[in-house]
């Protein structure tokens, strides 16, 4: 048999590397989410909502504000999932505020002005917001800092949310995020299993097992209403 020489052998392998990234990807069920050059597959207020630097960037100015809540809907639809991607709010010594977050299992309440409530991976420039979870247009913080909480319907049309343990010290954990720089997040969304990670570390963790309030399939990012702010999105990657 004549012997194929390495140079050859090694560029083969080379070449195929793309396509067995390819299959591999599809093979774990990552779906189409941000093509990292335009808003393809998002609807939004556009005045808003750009791409900067290959980053969803939504920005705020005094000339231009929000307002009110607006989003960023994805025209896809999500129930169990993981999310992964990097978060940097952008601010100034004089304006140091920014509010934002990751909208999921959620509804469009008002298409004409792309508003959302569902549940919210919650997401702010000050300490002790950025990765708790919220419920937007339902019944508020869920789950703070730390906080193992469990969720239930409560009478005929209640929510009751239950802090049943810790996953770790607040303090620890504020001193993980990045409040003002890029912040490596994820979210997994499981059946009633809900957890969120900043920079390796996890915030919350949730079992939700309330089927009151808006409850859906859509996912959206946030631009909240206030002073001017900007937030950045990059490196989105979801796995269905």
């Amino acid at each position: 048999m004549k012997r194929v020489p390495m140079m050859i052998i090694a560029a083969l392998v080379l070449a195929g590397a793309p396509f067995a990234r390819a299959a591999d990807e599809k093979k774990e069920g990552s779906t189409p989410f941000f093509n990292g050059k335009d808003l393809t597959g998002w609807v939004g207020d556009m005045g808003l909502w750009s791409v900067k630097d290959g980053c969803v960037t939504g920005q705020t100015t005094k000339e231009n504000p929000a307002k009110g809540n607006t989003f960023l809907i994805w025209k896809g639809a999500a129930t169990d999932f993981e999310l992964t991607c990097k978060i940097k709010f952008t601010t100034t010594p004089d304006n140091p505020f920014g509010n934002s977050g990751i909208q999921f299992r959620s509804v469009v309440v008002d298409p004409a002005n792309w508003v959302v409530g569902g549940l919210q991976a919650d997401l702010a420039a000050s300490p002790g917001i950025f990765g708790t979870l919220y419920d937007e247009r339902g019944v508020g913080r869920c789950a703070q800092l730390g906080q193992k909480v469990v969720m239930k319907n409560e009478g005929d049309a209640g929510v009751k949310v239950d802090v049943v343990g810790s996953i770790g010290k607040r303090e620890d954990i504020l001193a993980a995020i990045k409040h003002t720089d890029w912040n490596d997040y994820r979210l997994l969304a499981k059946g009633p299993k809900i957890e969120i990670w900043v920079n390796g570390v996890q915030t919350v963790d949730v079992v939700n097992e309330s089927t009151r309030g808006p409850n859906g399939t859509t996912l959206a990012l946030q631009l909240h209403a206030g002073p001017p702010m900007m937030i950045q999105f990059k490196d989105l990657v979801l796995k269905q």
